[in-house]
């Protein structure tokens, strides 16, 4: 009645996924042309002409299991979508996909959920789009989750050392600090070589803008090196719920409290949207395109 070739041929035409295209030309006897009036009918066919615009919304998601966890970005058009239980259940979705596969990269996670965006995106009826993850597991430590303001951010961070109470509350403390602060390194030494000359060379700039002795200019682009560190170097933070002390110093005082070498092993923080390019509303395009039609 009809082959793969058939299927795969109404899939390119109306990016629908391939079980509704077999579905279609099923109901139609392999009928191509009413297979794709089936799915346009179904809202089906609409999918791929959603797959052009801007999907900057969304939620980041967040999910532990014993050892392992992770975070997972899924966008969408509008903050009202990305309210709705159908789309949160898509995000759940993608996010138990990650835990429960060995996935490689964002890619890969894409190219995985293919199916699953299209269909998901043909029923809401904007585009939906898979962008990001992130999955640790711990080895003897824990790995902690945080979600701020409904899914606009997102944190993982993973803490050595043991699996107790102790290094749970660690972990925690920690993920709010990352939430708050936006850590872009854990140490100094991983800030990349390319990033720290482009900084001095900048603060370099500023000081003798600010018309400073050239004698003394690089001992102050030190001076401000080192506070780009205590900036976005996480350990070297000062700890949001008392300045008084670095993030360092909070993971050695709990080492010594719990009797435990504790250590962040690790951490990643999403911001929703951040990078993405963003809609913008000409209203008086719109308008004009209304009285036109």
């Amino acid at each position: 009645m009809f082959t793969s070739a058939d299927v795969m041929d109404l899939r390119k035409k109306t990016g629908a996924g391939i079980a509704d295209c077999k579905k279609a030309l099923t109901e139609t006897d392999g009928d191509m042309d009413k297979a794709v009036d089936f799915l346009r009918e179904k809202g089906i066919a609409t999918a791929a002409k959603k797959a052009s615009r801007i999907a900057a919304e969304g939620i980041v998601a967040a999910k532990v299991n014993g050892n392992t966890g992770v975070l997972v970005e899924v966008n969408c058009e509008t903050d009202f979508v990305a309210k709705g239980d159908q789309y949160k259940a898509f995000v759940d979705s993608v996010a138990d996909y990650v835990m429960n596969n060995d996935v490689k990269d964002d890619e890969a996670l894409i190219e995985a959920m293919k199916e699953e965006t299209i269909n998901v995106t043909a029923k809401i009826g904007e585009k939906i789009s898979v962008r990001r993850f992130a999955k640790f597991t711990a080895g003897n430590g824990v790995v902690t989750s945080y979600i701020h303001m409904g899914g606009k951010v997102g944190v993982l961070v993973e803490v050595e050392g043991c699996t107790c109470d102790g290094t749970k509350e660690l972990a925690h403390e920690i993920a709010l600090q990352i939430a708050a602060a936006k850590p872009l390194y854990l140490t100094e030494a991983e800030v990349p070589a390319e990033v720290l000359e482009h900084e001095k060379e900048i603060l370099k700039a500023q000081a003798l803008n600010e018309g400073k002795p050239v004698a003394i200019v690089d001992r102050m682009v030190e001076g401000r090196v080192k506070k780009y560190y205590e900036e976005n170097c996480l350990l070297k933070q000062a700890f949001v719920k008392d300045p008084s002390i670095t993030i360092e110093k909070l993971v050695k005082d709990y080492s010594n409290k719990m009797g435990k070498q504790l250590t962040v092993k690790r951490f990643v923080r999403f911001e929703m949207g951040e990078g993405l390019e963003k809609r913008v509303n000409d209203f008086a395009a719109e308008v004009e395109a209304q009285m036109k039609k």
